[in-house]
C-alpha cells in the first residue's frame, strides 16, 4: 500500500473507471451524489466489481437527510450489505444516530457483524455528534475500521484541528479518512496534519446530449434535468499527483 490512500467516492460505474484511470487507490461507490450519496443499484455494484481491480467500498445509505433509522430502515440496510457482500463489495460505508445525536451502539454493531469479514467505514454522521471525541471511542468499540469526518465542519481543511486530534487519539485502532471539500489546492496541507487517507469526489456537471428540456417543469429537486455529475479524471489526477 502506497504511503498515502486516496479514496473517489464515484456515482456510477462510468465514475469508478475514471477513477482507477486517474489513479485512486479505493472507491466509495454511491449513487445521488447531489444529497450525499445513497446505496448505488445493485446492478451498478456488480458491474463496477467487474470492471475495476481496485477495491470498492460500498455506502449503504437508504435514503437522504438525517441518520436515525426506522426498524424497517434497518432491515433495508440489512439486506443492501448482505447483497453488495454477494457482489464481491470489499468495504461498507454506513452510520446511525440516535435522537440526542449520538452514535446508535448497538445497531451500529450489528452492522458491523453483518458486514463481517468486510471492512466497516463509519461515515459523516460522524460530523452530526455533539462529542466528537465521545463518538470516536464508540466508533471503535463497536468494531469500525475507518472513520470517514470533514472534523465536523463543511471542509476537512476548515476542520483540520479536529482531524488531527482525532487522528492522535485513534493511533493504530482506527484509520482516520479526511473527506470534504479535498482537492490539489488543499491536500498538501492536509497531509502535513499526520493524515494518511483522504476522500473525493472530484465531480464535475457534463451537460446531457439530450435535447428537449424546454419545459416549465422539472423532475429533479437538487440537479438541473439537462446536467449529469461524473467524476473528473483531471482533477482526481491532479489530487494523485499531489500526494506523490
Amino acid at each position: 500500500m502506497k504511503q498515502y490512500v486516496l479514496e473517489v467516492c464515484a456515482n456510477s460505474v462510468e465514475s469508478c473507471i475514471i477513477a482507477q484511470e486517474a489513479g485512486a487507490n479505493r472507491v466509495e461507490l454511491c449513487e445521488n451524489l447531489s444529497v450525499g450519496g445513497t446505496t448505488p443499484s445493485y446492478g451498478c455494484i456488480k458491474l463496477s466489481r467487474q470492471k475495476l481491480s481496485i477495491p470498492i467500498n460500498v455506502l449503504i445509505r437508504p435514503r437522504p437527510g438525517d441518520f436515525l433509522y426506522s426498524s424497517m430502515e434497518f432491515k433495508q440496510i440489512k439486506e443492501d450489505i448482505a447483497i453488495a457482500k454477494e457482489l464481491g463489495a470489499n468495504g461498507i460505508v454506513c452510520g446511525m444516530l440516535l435522537p440526542n445525536g449520538k452514535i446508535d451502539e448497538e445497531r451500529t454493531t450489528e452492522l458491523v457483524e453483518c458486514s463481517k469479514p468486510l471492512t466497516f467505514t463509519f461515515h459523516r454522521a460522524f460530523d452530526f455528534t455533539p462529542n466528537p471525541i465521545e463518538a470516536l471511542e464508540t466508533v471503535i468499540k463497536v468494531g469500525s475500521t475507518n472513520l470517514l469526518t470533514s472534523g465536523q465542519h463543511k471542509t476537512a481543511i476548515d476542520g483540520i484541528a479536529l482531524l488531527k486530534k482525532l487522528v492522535t487519539l485513534a493511533g493504530n485502532r482506527l484509520n482516520i479518512i479526511a473527506g470534504g471539500g479535498i482537492n490539489a489546492q488543499n491536500v498538501e496541507i492536509l497531509k502535513g496534519s499526520e493524515i494518511k487517507q483522504f476522500h473525493m469526489s472530484g465531480s464535475v456537471q457534463v451537460k446531457s446530449k439530450m435535447g428537449n428540456f424546454d419545459r416549465n417543469f422539472t423532475l429533479n429537486s437538487t440537479l438541473p434535468d439537462n446536467v449529469i455529475q461524473t467524476s473528473d479524471f483531471e482533477s482526481i489526477k491532479n489530487v494523485v499527483l499531489k500526494l506523490g
